[in-house]
């Protein structure tokens, strides 16, 4: 089965967003490269570009990363307050939901408070302070 992993962009401040979200997920980096690992005659990298991140990927689960990258500012500036996606993060319990709602939203804009919603489940969303939109949502087994 395919597996979907959500990639974000971000404006130079990928590795402190990502120090927040592994702060609440919990877990290790499974990788990290910054733009001057990579850096040849072929591909020459900025000095200010050099310790951004190229490719950072944090486990979510069992099967699941979160990857992300900053974007060289030659290429301009990404819409921090796009409005197009956002990530749905399922929970084992209301308990999770709870936890990953509260620690995630700390600092962002809540659109949505967390609780039971009319889907029959137990849901939230919001902006964080980076600007991605999460749904966090626990579904009871039927």
């Amino acid at each position: 089965m395919a597996t979907i992993n959500p990639w974000i962009n971000f404006n130079g401040n990928t590795e402190e967003a990502f120090t927040f979200y592994k702060s609440v997920f919990g877990g290790e980096f499974a990788k990290v490269v910054r733009f001057k690992d990579i850096a040849s005659d072929e591909f020459p990298v900025a000095e200010k570009e050099g310790n951004k991140i190229m490719h950072i990927a944090l486990p979510i689960g069992n099967n699941t990363m979160l990857i992300a990258n900053d974007v060289p500012e030659v290429l301009g500036r990404v819409n921090e307050h796009e409005n197009r996606s956002k990530i749905l993060v399922n929970t084992e319990s209301k308990e999770e939901a709870d936890r990953l709602f509260h620690g995630l939203s700390a600092g962002g804009e809540v659109e949505g408070s967390i609780g039971d919603s009319p889907w029959d489940s137990y849901a939230g969303m919001f902006r964080d302070k980076y600007g991605i939109e999460w749904i966090i949502e626990f579904s009871p087994a039927k």
